[in-house]
């Protein structure tokens, strides 16, 4: 067995620790409301199943310890039967000892006279066995034990034994000790010892001589270098965890990019990889695509799936030279690419990595880890966008561009550009961009370079923008609104909400409306003068009409980039200057909401108009705030904070700085955000005014500015829910009564938000006609 230890474990154990010890401290405290009720619930359970549930805790027992030692040593597996009874044992102890020093925790003078011990010794019993003898075992016993323990949990409960958070404490202690084992003695699957690899390449008839292991990065597969008794050199590929992890989170950013979202094949286990990596590395080969010949793929039991295939000596592209890749190697690549493409197989890792260039200066492709057999247009055409991506990375825009026009046909090159979308490419696809020589600014601008430098090789325009809108996120989206817009009457009576609505004023409500409408034409002022090149007006006005379609329907607002930034592009500036000025426009918008907000807030609480509003003290708050503070210095003072936030904070900075030296840009851009966001408050303190005979006008305005603000930072569409909730307490600490308060805010999201989208629908679609966008 390939016994070993692993770093993982002690971080895992430190925070097992850690949320034990946090639970003890619980224990000192009076149990909490929910964690009585849900005992009281438990124990409601009929008293029929009580033989049921006394079974399961014998589970926890030195009954359950002995039996599954006995199994264990009946099966041959001494090792494991001695791990679980040392290990039970442990945990028995420990948790005994537990009891005696933390005393018993009184509940209530409902629960018993000495009250309930912590932890529960059944449930860490249950959770240290299923720790120790899963790895031994499989994933299924993995699973089966913690469902158990599960049960043991529910059944101490039940009997009236323990509180559930003793049963979370058991859990977590055993949790803990077998981890611990782990440590101390290791278990299987922690490493990959050239024992194993020599055993399964004797046992194939390899005659392995000398086997010597390579450099890898964490979380990639290990791999070690081997030379046979015939004179061959292998390449052994160890793959201990699941390499295709294109989750949610990527689908919903390709889903964003308005590109067809496919799902990738499914593969159950390690070895289902290995095994899928050899089947479309064959394909390929009969296909005649130049990738290293497999020689074995297998599973290793206690061991990861191994992968062996014959060593082409070479260097990978990555790590030439711009000037040592010649205009024929460069045909080469775009060979192969075209290969995979006549066998319909995606390989869906096309970094200029898995491009080896042997000493006579021929391309092969290595690594199908992601591919797909049998793939369609779509898949192909993202595998191009990828390929002219990474050799660009390498050689240039220009180069890698120019030798794809001349090598590829120009169907398949369209099919690509619509690809060439940062959203649409994998993070390591992107990540190459990073360390590209070629690239003068921002380095998350080298695909958009690629993507105009084909438009323009290729006499085409640039794809216009689709909508990132689909029937399923409209479906949600309704429903969530329904949700929304049902949930919050609750705060009053949905009776009155209605009674409200159908006895307001209606010359107020078309004077809401008006502003919604109104609200769109000065945003589309702050977005003139963000551009320092002149934008036509009513052809902008007509994009942010449109934009309120896209933009108020997709999470985070990312309609409403793409449309700018494609509509930009259309006039003819680059991309990198079309997403500058978006992002400069959000950023003004940003600035004015945040200053007005300042002022009106202390402007307003000197009137005393906020007479409802209660700010919590104490040292609780205190000690919160620094936390957030100090993990707020933390996290900018961080590489990562300087390079992704106040990097780009101060550049945005230094732009806001330069528009006020433009004083009819500062005009357009400061005073349209103003505008946009004065009239949309105005907007809510007209459905105010339709309701309630005594409105502050600033005050409601204000209120306004913050809820948007504070609400739109929650991921969903419009802020959908968030912006409502805040609204509505803003206005309750004005003292507006719950049902005006609730009944206003929903008309006038109703009325001034989400009405403007159906014109927005009509405009976007005349706006594609007409090649706008």
């Amino acid at each position: 067995m390939s016994i070993g230890r692993r770093p993982r474990d002690l971080a895992q154990l430190g925070l097992v620790g850690g949320l034990l010890a946090l639970s003890a401290l619980l224990v000192l405290v009076p149990a909490n409301p929910v964690e009585v009720a849900i005992h009281g619930q438990l124990g409601r359970i009929p008293a029929a199943s009580d033989p049921v549930w006394v079974v399961l805790s014998w589970c926890g027992s030195w009954a359950g310890i002995a039996a599954v030692t006995a199994a264990a040593a009946y099966a041959g597996w001494i090792r494991v039967a001695l791990l679980c009874a040392s290990a039970g044992a442990v945990t028995w102890a420990l948790a005994l000892f537990m009891h005696q020093a933390l005393g018993l925790h009184q509940v209530s003078s409902a629960g018993p006279p000495g009250g309930y011990a912590f932890p529960s010794d059944e449930v860490a019993v249950v959770a240290v066995l299923t720790v120790v003898a899963a790895p031994y075992l499989g994933g299924w016993a993995k699973y089966a034990g913690w469902g158990l323990t599960a049960l043991v949990g529910v059944a101490v409960v039940h009997l009236g034994g323990h509180l559930p958070l003793a049963a979370v404490g058991g859990a977590l202690l055993g949790w803990g000790v077998g981890t611990l084992f782990h440590v101390v003695w290791g278990a299987p699957d922690r490493r990959v010892s050239e024992v194993i690899i020599r055993d399964e390449l004797e046992q194939a008839g390899l005659r392995p001589v000398s086997i010597a292991a390579l450099r890898h990065r964490f979380l990639e597969p290990r791999e070690f270098a081997v030379r046979t008794a015939d004179g061959a050199t292998l390449r052994v590929k160890v793959v201990r965890r699941m390499s295709r992890r294109a989750g949610a989170g990527y689908k919903l950013k390709r889903l964003l990019a308005v590109l067809d979202v496919q799902d990738e094949p499914q593969l159950s286990t390690p070895h289902h990889e290995v095994e899928h990596e050899a089947y479309v590395t064959l394909l390929a080969e009969r296909a005649g695509v130049r990738t290293p010949q497999v020689v074995l793929a297998c599973d290793v039991e206690h061991a990861p799936a191994l992968l062996v295939v014959r060593q082409v000596p070479g260097r990978r592209l990555s790590a030439m030279r711009a000037s040592e890749v010649d205009d024929e190697l460069l045909a080469e690549v775009w060979a192969q690419v075209a290969a995979l493409v006549r066998a319909r197989i995606a390989h869906h890792d096309l970094r200029a990595k898995n491009f080896l260039v042997d000493p006579e200066n021929r391309p092969w492709l290595l690594s199908f880890t992601f591919s797909v057999a049998g793939a369609g247009p779509a898949r192909c055409a993202r595998d191009l966008a990828e390929a002219l991506v990474s050799v660009a990375a390498v050689v240039g825009v220009e180069r890698a561009v120019s030798s794809a026009i001349r090598a590829l046909p120009t169907e398949q090159l369209e099919g690509a550009l619509r690809n060439l979308l940062p959203m649409a490419l994998p993070r390591r696809i992107r990540a190459q961009t990073e360390n590209s020589r070629f690239l003068v600014a921002n380095s998350r601008f080298l695909v958009a370079e690629v993507r105009e430098a084909l438009a323009d090789g290729l006499g085409l325009p640039i794809p216009g923008f689709r909508s990132p809108v689909r029937p399923i996120t409209v479906i949600g989206l309704l429903l969530i609104g329904a949700a929304v817009y049902l949930l919050l009457p609750e705060l009053s009576s949905m009776d009155e909400v209605l009674r409200a609505a159908r006895d307001a004023n209606w010359f107020w409500l078309v004077v809401a409306v008006l502003t919604g409408f109104a609200a769109v034409v000065l945003s589309s002022v702050s977005v003139q003068g963000s551009s320092t090149i002149p934008l036509p007006f009513w052809r902008t006005l007509a994009v942010q009409v449109a934009a309120a379609f896209t933009g108020r329907t997709t999470p985070g607002g990312a309609g409403f980039f793409g449309i700018n930034v494609v509509y930009m592009e259309r006039l003819g500036l680059r991309r990198p200057l079309a997403v500058g000025v978006t992002l400069l426009n959000q950023a003004g918008t940003g600035a004015v909401a945040f200053v007005v907000a300042v002022i009106g807030v202390f402007a307003v609480g000197l009137s005393g108009t906020f007479t409802h509003l209660s700010l919590p003290t104490g040292w609780p708050v205190l000690v919160g705030t620094v936390v957030v503070l100090v993990a707020a210095g933390a996290v900018l003072a961080s590489p990562f904070g300087r390079r992704r936030l106040v990097a780009p904070s101060l550049e945005v900075g230094r732009e806001l700085l330069e528009v006020l030296r433009h004083p009819v840009r500062a005009l357009q851009l400061f005073g349209g955000a103003l505008g946009y966001l004065v009239v949309s408050g105005l907007g809510l303190a007209a459905s105010l005014a339709a309701l309630h005979p005594d409105v502050a006008w600033v005050a409601v305005t204000v209120v306004f500015i913050i809820g948007n603000t504070l609400g739109h930072l929650v991921p969903s569409p419009g802020g959908l829910g968030a912006v409502e909730a805040v609204l509505i307490a803003g206005l309750g600490a004005m003292g507006v009564p719950a049902t005006a308060a609730v009944t206003a805010v929903l008309l006038s999201r109703l009325l001034t938000y989400w009405l403007p989208v159906l014109p927005g629908i009509a405009m976007f679609r005349y706006l594609q006609h007409k090649g706008v966008i």
